[in-house]
């Protein structure tokens, strides 16, 4: 059953009257563990079937956005500044853009 858990879910087990066995990760397992969160909670943000179980999972993915951030010494603040950067750049999603095919330039195969 392990999987990375919030910080205060022992703590709940306990109340309901079970015992929890948990463990501290490695610097490099909580990381790997960090990015199976992050897949967890986003296929569970694919799932959700209303507005409020979306906003519910989607903070889900934020928290473990921010703490993958804070793993490389950075925070949320420093995503959204790289990601403004690259919607300046790329543009952002806005438009709905779906791209069926790329047709080769004249001389490539």
């Amino acid at each position: 059953m392990g999987k990375l858990v919030r910080d205060k879910i022992p703590e709940f087990i306990r109340a309901s009257g079970r015992t929890p066995h948990v463990s501290t990760l490695s610097p490099s397992a909580y990381r790997e563990a960090l990015i199976d969160k992050l897949r967890e909670e986003a296929a569970e943000l694919q799932a959700a079937q209303t507005g409020e179980a979306l906003l519910e999972e989607a903070a889900d993915v934020l928290e473990v956005l921010a703490a993958i951030a804070a793993e490389h010494g950075a925070t949320l603040d420093t995503i959204g500044k790289v990601a403004r950067i690259k919607r300046e750049k790329r543009g952002g999603f806005a438009m709905r853009l779906w791209l069926d095919s790329v047709d080769p330039a004249p001389g490539e195969p």
